[in-house]
């Protein structure tokens, strides 16, 4: 019993850190009475100046503890490692992430909530909206991306098998179910969804996978292969080029917009993007570099003829055969 109190009093500080991170925030000051209470829980009898000392100790350690005066003060953390207006961002981005199972979900916000005290944690718990959203129901999304950043990392490649889904919702394995041998270069989040980025040696060019279409994922002894054309490709303008991580033919697009979407083009091909008004300025024009392909005919059709192509003419064309095909199944 007496060497259970050694240790009990060894980690005296400790205990009272956590005590202060949980329980405490400007609005909610704990007394010095409270924690000689709570130390009691954990074994621990100590006096209220044994208490002021191990504090003024985590002061000067660096943790940013407070006193309030006044009747109800006491002891409280001023500042955090996570503010809570990042941590509700966090939580807000776990909440869409379409790759992440709903178990996983609440899983991780719990763990965020612990990043700030219980009080605040109350807050953002009920503000927490997982059920009935669009989520994965693959579970091995964490373990893909444990082995795919360890592949990176070791400069191998990756192999595993990869599937999509029947009308049945039964998974499809592609390549007739042998595995793929791929070499990934980057993870990328796109439209709440996560993909590899990685070197197709067969077909010689770069290819995406969604992570959580990915199964029986392994890095290999293999050394990567496609590093220069990796080292071609601009990731902080990837997004802005590719639509939905399909792939087309790069070509350089003449759009003209109604004003009223200036946001969604710099939404889309970012704040760099060089808009030109029309002498009316009901209209605007960019001139920009896209990954032709028919999710990006899809992203044009969807403003609802807002904006019109004005180069390459092949592309009018094409937009002019589309939108017949439409016409002519609702006729």
């Amino acid at each position: 019993m007496a060497k259970e109190k050694v240790a009990s009093q060894k980690l005296k500080l400790l205990y009272i850190m956590d005590y202060l991170r949980e329980n405490s925030n400007e609005e909610h000051p704990v007394s010095v009475k409270s924690i000689i209470a709570y130390l009691e829980t954990q074994n621990i009898f100590v006096e209220r100046k044994t208490v002021y000392d191990d504090i003024a100790q985590l002061i000067d350690y660096g943790e940013d503890i407070m006193l309030q005066k006044g009747k109800n003060g006491g002891y409280f953390y001023a500042s955090r490692e996570f503010e809570l207006p990042e941590i509700k961002m966090l939580v807000d981005s776990v909440q869409v992430s379409k790759f992440i199972t709903e178990s996983q979900s609440i899983d991780l916000i719990r763990k965020l909530e612990k990043l700030t005290d219980k009080y605040n944690a109350g807050d953002l718990h009920r503000q927490v909206v997982v059920h009935n959203r669009v989520k994965t129901e693959q579970a091995n999304i964490f373990s893909n991306i444990d082995h795919i950043s360890a592949a990176i990392n070791s400069d191998c490649t990756v192999a595993f098998k990869y599937f999509y889904y029947d009308v049945r919702k039964k998974p499809v394995y592609k390549n007739d179910g042998e595995k793929y041998e791929i070499s990934p270069f980057c993870l990328l989040w796109d439209d709440e969804n996560y993909y590899m980025l990685g070197y197709d040696d067969k077909s010689g060019i770069m290819k995406h996978y969604r992570v959580d279409r990915m199964k029986s994922v392994s890095a290999t002894s293999n050394p990567r292969l496609g590093k220069s054309e990796y080292s071609r490709i601009d990731i902080s303008s990837y997004n802005k080029k590719v639509f939905n991580m399909y792939h087309g033919e790069e070509q350089k697009v003449k759009i003209r917009f109604e004003k009223g979407l200036v946001n969604v083009v710099l939404d889309k091909f970012g704040k760099s993007t060089t808009m030109i008004p029309d002498k009316s300025g009901e209209y605007f024009t960019i001139s920009v570099n896209v990954d032709v392909s028919m999710q990006f005919y899809s992203w044009l059709i969807g403003l609802a003829g807002k904006c019109e192509v004005l180069e390459p003419a092949k592309m009018r064309d094409d937009l002019r055969e589309i939108g017949q095909k439409i016409a002519d199944q609702y006729k």
